[in-house]
């Protein structure tokens, strides 16, 4: 079947409120895409200029280092014991591989692909690759039979929400009633703020009080691009059912879908050091602690939120309105319109900026209060 029509892609659309922003006397302030500003630490550089004699091919399923960092990263930092080499699998950043899952997993015309109902794009652009239906739905009650893929998204993008063990768990129940994979991308989950996640680690969908220890038909998707600022380097990885990642791993050796070999040396490093995730951490935290008062001073209300990169937040009136007063004051911010068409009144606020510019949103926002 012949790939169908794409939508057009949405941040095309900023060009106007972009160009007011950047008319400012102080400068833009750009919250929109939520891109990593500060440098990749310097271990993580060392790795990759260690690793650069490359002469050979790398290998599509990853280094049996890398292989062995994945497992034990998710036993260290994520809860979840058990994984094998044969379980976990490297990929070209994470978002090729929420684009690609469906085709890669078989889907076709008359199959359903499961989303948030706030959700990134690309999961209902993966649906549209491979000729399925892509349908909204937080409510694992009311996804359809027919379902055969359903993704997750905890911290979610944008709403930053978090879904806890009783809520994985009813997922994990319905998505075998329906025979269909359950697939959890789960970038911001060193990201937790408020409330239990202040001190309790993210749940994943691999966790053993989730799974009850079968992994069948689960996949859990991490990128390394927030926590270790490797954006640039396209470094990531999805574990779970063995015979789901062969597959994965047959697709992407026939395609050529191979991380390159030094970003596979920088994997292993970022992996293995907890510290630098640690200071990313409290660097995000006390950006979040400036600009979250000053939004609400703004008039917005914050909703969800506890985790993640980002703050949901509206005024309560449609989210151009909210991102043309915020372009005036020289401030980019997504519009709720660009992550499905339940949420036309939030708009998202990322806290990927430096601490210079932060500070300068707060104070615009802060002033104009």
């Amino acid at each position: 079947m012949a790939l169908g029509a794409l939508p057009d892609y949405p941040w095309d659309a900023m060009a106007p409120y972009a160009a007011t922003a950047r008319r400012h006397p102080d400068g833009i302030v750009d919250l929109s895409i939520g891109s990593p500003v500060d440098p990749t630490p310097d271990v993580l550089k060392a790795a990759l200029i260690a690793a650069t004699d490359a002469h050979s091919y790398p290998q599509t399923a990853g280094t049996p280092e890398l292989r062995r960092a994945i497992v034990e990263w998710f036993a260290r930092r994520r809860g979840v014991s058990g994984l094998g080499d044969q379980a976990v699998l490297p990929t070209i950043g994470s978002k090729e591989l929420v684009a690609w899952l469906p085709f890669m997993l078989g889907l076709g015309e008359g199959d359903i692909v499961v989303h948030p109902k706030a959700a990134y794009p690309t999961y209902a652009v993966g649906a549209t690759f491979a000729g399925a239906t892509a349908v909204a739905s937080d409510d694992p009650a009311d996804w359809p039979e027919g379902t055969r893929l359903v993704w997750l998204n905890s911290p979610g993008n944008p709403d930053g929400a978090v879904l806890d063990f009783r809520q994985l768990a009813a997922a994990v129940a319905r998505a075998r009633e329906l025979g269909a994979v359950l697939a959890s991308d789960e970038c911001y989950a060193e990201l937790g703020w408020d409330g239990r996640w202040a001190s309790e680690r993210v749940p994943s969908l691999l966790d053993d009080r989730v799974t009850g220890g079968d992994n069948t038909n689960l996949l859990a998707v991490y990128s390394l691009s927030k926590q270790s600022n490797l954006a640039g380097y396209r470094a990531a990885f999805v574990a779970g059912d063995e015979l789901l990642i062969e597959r994965l791993l047959t697709v992407r050796k026939h395609a050529g879908m191979i991380p390159p070999a030094p970003v596979q040396a920088v994997m292993v490093a970022a992996l293995g050091d907890d510290l630098h995730v640690a200071a990313q951490k409290e660097l995000y935290r006390a950006r979040r602690d400036v600009l979250r008062p000053a939004v609400e001073a703004f008039g917005l209300r914050i909703d969800r939120s506890e985790a993640g990169l980002y703050l949901w937040a509206t005024a309560g009136v449609d989210a151009w309105d909210t991102i043309a007063r915020l372009a005036e004051l020289g401030i980019l911010a997504g519009p709720g319109h660009f992550y499905g068409e339940h949420y036309p009144r939030h708009v998202r606020l990322s806290l990927t900026a430096t601490d210079e510019r932060i500070a300068a949103a707060a104070g615009r926002l802060s002033a104009s209060a």
